[in-house]
Order: structure tokens, then C-alpha cells, then sequence
């Protein structure tokens, strides 16, 4: 017999977040005979009252497996919903005829929703791009006894645990100390500490005028160097160089050996005649 739900409405986690545990405490665990009868159902018949019955009968976990993520500074509320979005995927995907309870195969999508929401959002800067590496921001939380640097013994225990480098774990190690800094002072701040903010000590160099003047004469000076050198080559060892260093589809020396109708060891020795003289040119 089917249980009496709340309206979908009043199932989502918001401002008044104990209201909402407290309702998801209220709906009864599914039986294992019942579990069995709406998964059998949603999976042959594609009933989405039996799915919104096996979601909502699961919620609970749900809030269970968010708490364990507190240490991380992102609101529960946030987890919570990330975490319910994992256990709709893994109601879609469950197969009653595999012998598990849904719980175990709901626990894996819960958590990677949850984990790629701590990543998107735990700093600005991404901490883990690769597989490995979110397994280690993970893992290596856990494996810390301490706020201390790990030694070169426990480095290499924890690198042994997780099947990745002594180097992973040091680097990974140093983006769970570093931390944000905002590049403006903020606007609550003593200007006494206007100092310390990153606006006050990190240069833009592309903003100075002098730099900017410099560079493009330093540019200008260069690209007259190198005409001039090229001109003073003959015409066949300019256009060697051309097609091998400037053209976007460089010529190879079998090409050019084929167009000149001579071997490409001689093409060889032309390029590195004419480059010779190129930069005799330049640094004269």
C-alpha cells in the first residue's frame, strides 16, 4: 500500500533547514519487499510515482551523508540538494534484479554529486582537475591526523595508500593550506591593512607606459634586424628559411630538396649556412 507523502514542495532544503530534516525524518523506511515492488515497477513499467516514492523514502541518507561533509565550510543546505540530485540519478539507473538494496547503489551517486559540488565551490582557484587528483583532495583530508605537515614517512604511507606519487600528495598537501585572497581591500577593512592586499603589491607591467613603449621598439628594432638579414641572403637561402621557419605549413627538407632537384642533405647544409649568417647578421 502506497505511504501518505508531503507535497514535493515542502521537501526542499531552504532557509529553515531543520524544518526540512525534520520532515524527511518523518517518512518511513521502505521495506525490503516493498522497495522491491516500486523499483520492479519504475524499471518495467517507467511509473514515476513509484521513483518519487523510492526518492522521497530516501532523503534521510541523504542529510546523513551531507553532515559527514560539514569540515569543508559549504552550507549544508547546498550539499543537501547537490546529494539529492546523485540519489534521482541513482533511482533512474537501479535494477532490481542485481540484488542490492538501493541504498548501497545510492550512495556512490550521492556522493559524487556532492564531491563535484565541493570542488566547483571549496575555492575559486579548482584544486583538482584530474581523477586522480579529486580522489587525493578527498582522501588525503581524511588521512591528516593533523593541522601539521605531513613527514616524509607519512607522504609516502598516504602516496602508497592511494596508488599516486610522494609529489601528488606534497602538492596536493599545499592546495589544502593555501587559502582566497581577495585582490581589492575590502570595504569594512582599516586602511591601516590596505597594505597587505595583493591590489597594493602586484604590478600590472602591461600598464606602464615606459614598459609599453619599450617593448614595441624593442619589437620594431628586432623585425628590422631580421629584414635586413633576410635581405642580405641570396634569393634560394631566403626562401629556404621562409619555408621552413615562417610559413604556417612548414616545408620539409625532402620537399624542398625535390623542388631545388638536390638531395636533402644539401638542403640541410644551405639552412644552416643561411641561418649562420642570419644571426651574424642580427648581432652585428
Amino acid at each position: 500500500m502506497s505511504q501518505q507523502l508531503q507535497p514535493i514542495d515542502q521537501m526542499v532544503p531552504g532557509a529553515n533547514l531543520a524544518a526540512y530534516v525534520q520532515a524527511v525524518s518523518t517518512i518511513p523506511v521502505l521495506s525490503v519487499e516493498r522497495e522491491r515492488e516500486l523499483a520492479e515497477d519504475l524499471y518495467y513499467n517507467d511509473n514515476l510515482q513509484a521513483a518519487r516514492e523510492l526518492v522521497m523514502s530516501h532523503l534521510r541518507f541523504v542529510v546523513h551523508i551531507a553532515r559527514s561533509y560539514a569540515g569543508y565550510g559549504l552550507a549544508e543546505a547546498d550539499l543537501i540538494q547537490e546529494g539529492n540530485v546523485g540519489l534521482m540519478k541513482a533511482v533512474k539507473r537501479f535494477n532490481p534484479e542485481k540484488g542490492v538494496r538501493l541504498v548501497s547503489f545510492a550512495v556512490h551517486w550521492i556522493k559524487a554529486e556532492m564531491h563535484e559540488f565541493i570542488l566547483r565551490n571549496w575555492r575559486i582557484v579548482k584544486v583538482a582537475t584530474t581523477k586522480a587528483q579529486r580522489k587525493l583532495f578527498f582522501n588525503l583530508r581524511g588521512a591528516k591526523k593533523s593541522l601539521s605537515w605531513l613527514s616524509a614517512d607519512e607522504a609516502e604511507a598516504v602516496a602508497q595508500d592511494l596508488g599516486v606519487s610522494v609529489a601528488e600528495v606534497q602538492r596536493m598537501e599545499g592546495r589544502l593550506s593555501s587559502r582566497d585572497m581577495a585582490y581589492d581591500l575590502p570595504l569594512d577593512a582599516d586602511d591601516d591593512a590596505a597594505w597587505q592586499t595583493p591590489q597594493y603589491y602586484l604590478e600590472d607591467h602591461s600598464a606602464d607606459p615606459a614598459l609599453a613603449v619599450e617593448s614595441s621598439n624593442w619589437q620594431e628594432n628586432s623585425e628590422e634586424q631580421l629584414r635586413r638579414g633576410l635581405a642580405a641572403l641570396d634569393e634560394r637561402s631566403r626562401d629556404i628559411l621562409a619555408q621552413r621557419w615562417l610559413a604556417e605549413e612548414k616545408a620539409t627538407l625532402h620537399e624542398l630538396a625535390a623542388q631545388y632537384e638536390v638531395s636533402a642533405e644539401r638542403i640541410r647544409q644551405l639552412e644552416q649556412n643561411a641561418m649562420k649568417k642570419l644571426r651574424a647578421s642580427i648581432t652585428a
